[in-house]
């Protein structure tokens, strides 16, 4: 991307920054003090320094298992499920919490154990502080994927997703907490974000879809397709926490691709496999640890769960990108990962079936699985 796109963009993104709602900070005179949990990694260390930067907020909360590299910032070094970040978040008016752990790589016992204990200690541990708005960040996937999806879904649409894709039992759970807290502690605020797919330095069972010699498109489905860049999802998360929009909201780019201009933006063409083959190899290579991206992936691959985003755009929010510029971006990022059945598969690496999208992998690693499963009979 051109510097001077990435002005334009900015400078978008900036005018977003300018408006405010009745519950905005600037209504009231005074700017918060906002915390940040995982603010030395990915979108939380985006987050820390862009929140830095902004004259709309006294000072920046950093949190995390390490020091990060935003001086402005005052840090506390600690785990977040530690009830000692109780004492941390004393005088901060909002907690931003973004330290989640969605590795591919990570057991899932252990990801979830982090995840959803993490959340609970930082939502009583924020009600003790006194703090009065916690935002989370789960994924627009907690809608779910149905062919009988609305396009696109509303904000309050039923969150019809199950545990079975990466991750999303945690997020669900998230969103249970998210929802009883303000019950459990009265005058606590909890604002949700709900990112489509993320692009920006990212690496996800969906992402990796497009790692593929060939897009993987199960017979009878109706893909769309539509992603949120890092940068949208950053100036979001602000706008939450300057507290111009509060409750669900979606966030995402304007609109969303069909499978078929997602083919010619990419230029890789599609193989299409009957569902029962599609499902059933994914589910082998699960089962047999040859890839830890489970078959409940690629229902998100098969049907529609894209956002409307309203309710942010009502508050003066926008993308400050298209979904042919992240699609393009991610392309970019990409570039030079091959996700057929070689050494990415001897490593176990997730690519070789990352939302079960390398389909020459998917294919081969299955009659691998066939064969060694009629040698064993034989024997």
């Amino acid at each position: 991307m051109s510097s001077p796109d990435r002005e334009v963009r900015a400078a978008r993104n900036g005018s977003a920054r300018e408006t405010t709602t009745p519950h905005g900070p600037a209504v009231r005179g005074r700017r918060p003090v906002v915390a940040v949990t995982g603010a030395a990694r990915g979108v939380g260390a985006l987050l820390t320094r862009r929140l830095a930067a902004s004259e709309e907020i006294k000072h920046v909360v950093a949190i995390d298992e390490r020091r990060g590299d935003v001086t402005e910032a005052q840090w506390h070094v600690l785990d977040v499920r530690d009830p000692a970040i109780a004492e941390k978040l004393r005088g901060a008016d909002v907690v931003v919490h973004l330290a989640l752990d969605l590795d591919l790589e990570t057991d899932a016992a252990a990801r979830t154990a982090y995840n959803v204990r993490g959340t609970q200690t930082v939502l009583t541990a924020a009600a003790a502080a006194g703090v009065h708005r916690v935002v989370l960040c789960t994924s627009a996937m907690v809608y779910g994927a149905h062919p009988d999806n609305d396009v696109p879904l509303a904000e309050d649409a039923e969150l019809r997703a199950t545990a079975e894709a990466t991750g999303v039992g945690d997020l669900l759970e998230i969103e249970r907490l998210a929802r009883r807290a303000p019950r459990a502690h009265p005058g606590l605020n909890v604002t949700v974000l709900r990112p489509a797919v993320l692009v920006g330095g990212t690496d996800t069972a969906l992402t990796r879809y497009f790692e593929s010699p060939r897009l993987l498109v199960v017979a009878g489905s109706r893909p769309t397709w539509q992603f949120c860049h890092v940068e949208d999802l950053v100036s979001a998360l602000e706008f939450a926490a300057l507290e111009k929009a509060e409750g669900e909201l979606a966030v995402g780019c304007d609109g969303w691709l069909e499978q078929e201009e997602v083919e010619e933006l990419t230029g890789i063409r599609r193989m299409e496999l009957p569902s029962a083959v599609a499902l059933g190899a994914a589910s082998r290579l699960h089962r047999l640890g040859l890839t830890p991206s489970p078959a409940g992936d690629l229902e998100y691959t098969m049907h529609p769960w894209v956002v409307s985003g309203h309710r942010l755009h009502d508050a003066g929010w926008r993308p400050g990108w298209t979904n042919e510029e992240v699609l393009a971006e991610l392309l970019e990022e990409v570039a030079g990962r091959h996700t057929v059945a070689g050494r990415r598969l001897g490593r176990k690496d997730a690519t070789a079936a990352g939302a079960a999208g390398a389909t020459v992998a998917l294919l081969g690693t299955a009659a691998l699985v066939r064969r060694a499963r009629k040698a064993r009979r034989r024997l």
